[in-house]
């Protein structure tokens, strides 16, 4: 299957911040790192790798609006049609700390005439491993040109999932930390990596069988949204279960699944947020 234009854009654009990053991966210690907030922290190499994908996608598409994690919303007009969802570096502590596990990830977005959006194409590039995870709408996803399906494992105690922890928030640790119990007494390999879109692409792979965490952004997400989705996945936020398909990349919550332990997985944690607030 031939890629399309956009597609090749967008893996044009990865693969050569990839390049950077891969440069600067090999000499860690010499890179200047600053505060970003509580817990979070920004590179040289975050900003760089940004810097090369804005230039690359807005040469070649100048009308597309920009969401990205370092540099925020830019857009040229009031309203767009077509907007890239950027995070350069995803997993940025496994990157500072020399930790072979971190990726680009570029999703776009297509707002239709009613106002609604959704994800139409993305790709989650890992440039240490050289695997490129990529989807576009109607088309499947893929990792290079290997065809992806989520795993046909429905049985918990056989499955591997995993999160990802919040940031520095006493409310929102404590939270997490019920979940990762009730989790545990049902999951016997629960697993944190640290890198959100990688975490989707595994599920995709059917490396994993599930994904969930809290506190999570557009640009974390957006392309594992569609890798997923054709891959065969289900999505949906953690507590809302009518909140499937739309909007959920906005929601700061986030549950992916291979779609036959969705139920199981949702009900786990819908119980553990019930237990709290009946507290």
């Amino acid at each position: 299957m031939s890629l399309s234009p956009n597609m090749n854009v967008m893996i044009r654009a990865a693969e050569k911040a990839g390049r950077t990053l891969v440069r600067d991966f090999g000499e860690v210690e010499q890179l200047q790192v600053s505060r970003k907030g509580p817990g979070d922290f920004v590179s040289a190499a975050d900003h760089k790798a940004e810097k090369t994908i804005f230039e690359e996608l807005k040469n070649a598409r100048p009308d597309y609006a920009f969401l990205m994690e370092e540099s925020g919303e830019v857009q040229e007009k009031d309203d767009y049609e077509f907007r890239w969802i950027i995070d350069p570096l995803d997993g940025t502590a496994n990157f500072l700390h020399g930790i072979p596990h971190w990726c680009i990830s570029i999703g776009l977005e297509q707002k239709h005439e009613d106002g609604n959006t959704e994800i139409i194409a993305g790709i989650v590039y890992d440039p240490v491993k050289d695997e490129l995870f990529r989807a576009e709408k109607g088309k499947g996803a893929f990792v290079r040109n290997k065809r992806l399906r989520v795993s046909g494992r429905d049985d918990l105690d056989a499955s591997i999932i995993t999160t990802g922890a919040p940031k520095r928030n006493k409310v929102a640790m404590v939270e997490f930390l019920n979940e990762y119990k009730a989790l545990l007494g049902r999951v016997p390999n629960l697993r944190r990596y640290g890198a959100a879109a990688l975490d989707m692409c595994y599920v995709a792979a059917g490396r994993f069988e599930g994904y969930w965490e809290r506190g999570i952004n557009a640009w974390d997400v957006a392309a594992g949204d569609i890798i997923v989705r054709e891959a065969g996945g289900i999505i949906s936020t953690i507590d809302d279960e009518t909140a499937i398909k739309e909007k959920t990349i906005y929601s700061g919550q986030i549950l992916v699944t291979n779609g036959l332990l969705h139920k199981d997985l949702r009900a786990i944690l819908a119980n553990t947020k019930k237990a709290k607030d009946a507290a």
